[in-house]
C-alpha cells in the first residue's frame, strides 16, 4: 500500500544473492588443485594488469595514479545512491485522513487528521480480547488518503467474524468523519498468535 520500491529491491537482492552465491562457488571451487592452479595465474596476471593501469595513469610528479580520486568519486556517488535507496522505503505515509477546502455550508478548510482514526481504531481493536496485535496507519493512495488496518487473531479466532467487526468499527468511523475512506484489512498470524494463551471469546 506505500510507495516502496518493491521491483527495485527483488531486483537488487537477486543480484547480491547472485553474486554472493557466485563467491561462496568460487571458494569451494579454489580448494581443488586444478581450480586452485588457475586461480593463482588469474590473480597474478591481473594484478600484474592492474599495476601496469596505474603506472599508465599516474600524473608526472606524482606517486600515484588519478583512477584514486575516480575510484573515490564512484564511492561517493554509491553513497549518495545508497541513501536516496533508503529514504525511497515506506514512502507514502500521510498524517491527514481528510482535506477539504470548500466545506459547505461554511467556507473555509476542514482537515482531519490520521492520527484522530488511529488512535480511534486503536482504542477499539486493543480492548478486544480475541485479538493479539493491532496497528492502524495512514497511507496515501492514488492521491488520496487511506488506512491500513493489521489486526492479528488469537488461535482459534474465526478471521472472517474479526473482519466483519472491524469493517463495522471502520463504517463506524466513516460516519463520524462524514466521508468513506479507503480501507486495507489485513489479517495475519505469527509466532504470537500461535504461542500467546488462548482466550476463551463471548
Amino acid at each position: 500500500m506505500n510507495q516502496t520500491p518493491r521491483s527495485l529491491n527483488r531486483v537488487l537482492l537477486g543480484l547480491f544473492g547472485a553474486l554472493l552465491m557466485a563467491v561462496g562457488a568460487l571458494a569451494l571451487l579454489v580448494g581443488l588443485p586444478a581450480v586452485a592452479r588457475w586461480w593463482h595465474n588469474t590473480a597474478a596476471a591481473a594484478g600484474e594488469w592492474i599495476a601496469g593501469v596505474l603506472d599508465a595513469t599516474t600524473i608526472e610528479g606524482q606517486r600515484d595514479s588519478w583512477l584514486w580520486i575516480l575510484l573515490a568519486l564512484l564511492m561517493v556517488l554509491v553513497v549518495i545512491l545508497m541513501i536516496a535507496w533508503v529514504s525511497g522505503q515506506g514512502r507514502g505515509r500521510s498524517g491527514t485522513l481528510v482535506h477539504d477546502d470548500d466545506a459547505a455550508p461554511v467556507p473555509g478548510r476542514v482537515t482531519i487528521n490520521g492520527a484522530v482514526a488511529e488512535q480511534a481504531l486503536k482504542a477499539a481493536l486493543n480492548g478486544r480480547v480475541d485479538l493479539v496485535n493491532s496497528s492502524v496507519t495512514t497511507y496515501e493512495f492514488n492521491g488520496q488518503p487511506a488506512l491500513r488496518i493489521r489486526v492479528s487473531p488469537r488461535q482459534g479466532v474465526a478471521p472472517y467474524v474479526v473482519a466483519e467487526e472491524v469493517t463495522a468499527l471502520v463504517d463506524a468511523l466513516d460516519a463520524v468523519v462524514g466521508r468513506q475512506t479507503p480501507v486495507l484489512i489485513t489479517l495475519s498470524s505469527g509466532a504470537r498468535a500461535r504461542f500467546t494463551r488462548a482466550e476463551r471469546v463471548r
